[in-house]
């Protein structure tokens, strides 16, 4: 019915956000990213771009988040390429649409590597869909700007995240 509550799952009915309370959940999404998410904090994801035609993650090299001596491991690159496609689709999102994002499928392709080197992910939608988005992302090394991955995100976004109605 009309007046039930969005569902947690599948398509959120149409919330009928002013442009305002668009922006405030873009808002709460980018420091979501950055703040809210352990593994995000973690590692030292910082977010230096965040608006409707992409963003830039960065990611300091640790020690700890190498492979080996001076080389990011490989996961970690992959859950950036990850975080990168999700922040791009959530930065230029209708949020009357839904807000719980979830990845269905990820392609990575590593490029290079670039030891001791911190990493910036470029993420952007590239096509997005009634639930269905698609994102892009190329990780280049900060210093050197080298290819180090590019990867292919497909997330799904539908029902309403619980902490995302607070951002109203």
């Amino acid at each position: 019915m009309a007046d039930d509550p969005p569902s947690d799952h599948g398509v959120t009915a149409t919330l009928g956000l002013t442009d305002q309370e668009q922006q405030r959940r873009r808002d709460f999404f980018r420091r979501h990213w950055q703040e809210g998410v352990a593994f995000n904090r973690h590692c030292g994801i910082t977010v230096r771009r965040w608006d409707p035609d992409g963003v830039e993650l960065h990611l300091p090299y640790a020690d700890q988040l190498s492979a080996h001596d001076g080389i990011f491991h490989g996961g970690v690159v992959s859950a950036l390429i990850d975080t990168a496609g999700g922040a791009a689709v959530m930065a230029g999102h209708d949020f009357d649409k839904g807000s719980r994002l979830t990845t269905v499928s990820m392609a990575v392709q590593y490029l290079s590597v670039a030891p001791g080197e911190d990493v910036i992910a470029y993420g952007r939608c590239t096509r997005r869909g009634r639930q269905i988005h698609y994102a892009d992302v190329k990780v280049r090394s900060a210093t050197s700007r080298k290819d180090v991955a590019e990867g292919l995100v497909t997330v799904n976004v539908s029902g309403e995240r619980p902490v995302a109605k607070d951002a109203k």
